[in-house]
């Protein structure tokens, strides 16, 4: 299987984010690529770097002043006497269609979600570049592949239109799914992180030219909290095109599995003629985040599942944190999918 990747992605390098009240070191961290890219090679899986198609695929889901203050916030806020060394938002706006205000900070506020996606001198390099791979990897399906593997980090499915959020801020998949829809098809989005994929539903919540599906820890009591209930159904053109299966804290394979046919009968009902899987590994249970408890030989059983569909399938990293299990279930993920 062709796979993506370019070196510019290990130039983010995120130190903190703040969870609990605490202060503590970013779990996205650049140590993430080795690993996965070991786990990718030990499945068979060929590297190759990105084509660089500018900013048309990007902004075709991301707005014009979203796209601008990624590109420049870290350094108006360098200009900022005593500033950090990364952009975090310290005040949000109470409502999004309030005022859009002048200042890094304040802008800062209004196109981060949380204190989990800080912004480096780097970050901006690097994102560009994730989304690059995931563009390279649609295209790969255009072109008659029937399946690619895009080591897309930092992540994206937690980021909206004009909104980065949990270590997220360029939404690779729903950059990928925009892409094959331009050329003809009608995708699929199917998320598996064990964070519910709040960014893609947004994006395409009022669409009905995209599917989104999302597996994920009931947000009740995990994050994102405020998005992933089963009631968010779409709205406007986008009614019924949006799925959300959560699942109980510590939910094991077979359990899983079981959901997962759900979303796979949802996939097929909407016919789709390509797949974009946004593969988060962090369902693990030994991943930090605890939320589920998937195993390695699980991954191959849900790899098996998706390439199940028969479809073209662009597999995008989202989530999988360092654990000593972290490469292995990547390579388990992507051979169950290629043997089964």
């Amino acid at each position: 299987m062709k796979a993506l990747f370019d070196d510019r992605q290990w130039k983010h390098d995120p130190q903190y984010f703040m969870a609990t009240g605490v202060q503590s070191p970013s779990p996205e961290q650049p140590e993430r690529i080795a690993r996965l890219k070991a786990g990718a090679l030990a499945a068979g899986c060929q590297f190759e770097t990105p084509s660089d198609v500018g900013l048309g695929p990007i902004a075709a889901v991301h707005t014009p002043e979203y796209l601008a203050f990624l590109q420049t916030i870290h350094a108006r806020w360098q200009l900022q006497d005593g500033a950090s060394a990364e952009v975090v938002p310290n005040i949000h706006p109470r409502s999004r269609a309030d005022i859009y205000p002048r200042s890094a900070v304040g802008q800062a506020g209004y196109h981060q979600a949380d204190t989990a996606c800080p912004i480096g001198e780097h970050t901006w390099e690097a994102a560009y570049w994730s989304a690059q791979c995931a563009i390279s990897g649609a295209d790969c399906l255009t072109t008659g592949a029937r399946a690619a593997y895009v080591l897309s980090r930092p992540p994206g499915h937690h980021a909206y239109q004009d909104m980065a959020g949990g270590f997220c801020f360029l939404n690779n998949a729903g950059i990928a799914a925009e892409r094959l829809r331009s050329q003809g098809f009608r995708p699929a989005i199917l998320d598996v992180d064990v964070h519910h994929g709040n960014g893609t539903q947004g994006m395409f919540y009022e669409r009905g030219d995209v599917l989104t599906v999302s597996l994920h820890a009931d947000t009740e009591r995990f994050y994102p909290f405020f998005w992933g209930h089963p009631q968010e159904r779409g709205k406007g053109a986008g009614l019924g095109a949006n799925l959300n299966l959560p699942l109980a804290r510590g939910t094991d394979d077979d359990t899983y599995l079981q959901t997962l046919s759900q979303a796979i009968e949802r996939i097929r009902a909407f016919g789709c003629d390509a797949l974009v899987v946004a593969l988060g590994l962090d369902a693990s249970e030994e991943d930090p985040f605890q939320g589920m408890a998937i195993t390695t030989p699980g991954f191959a059983r849900i790899g098996a599942a998706i390439v199940g569909m028969g479809l073209p399938t662009l597999l995008v990293q989202e989530g999988g944190y360092l654990s000593d299990a972290l490469q292995h279930n990547l390579t388990s993920t992507l051979t169950g999918f290629m043997t089964a």
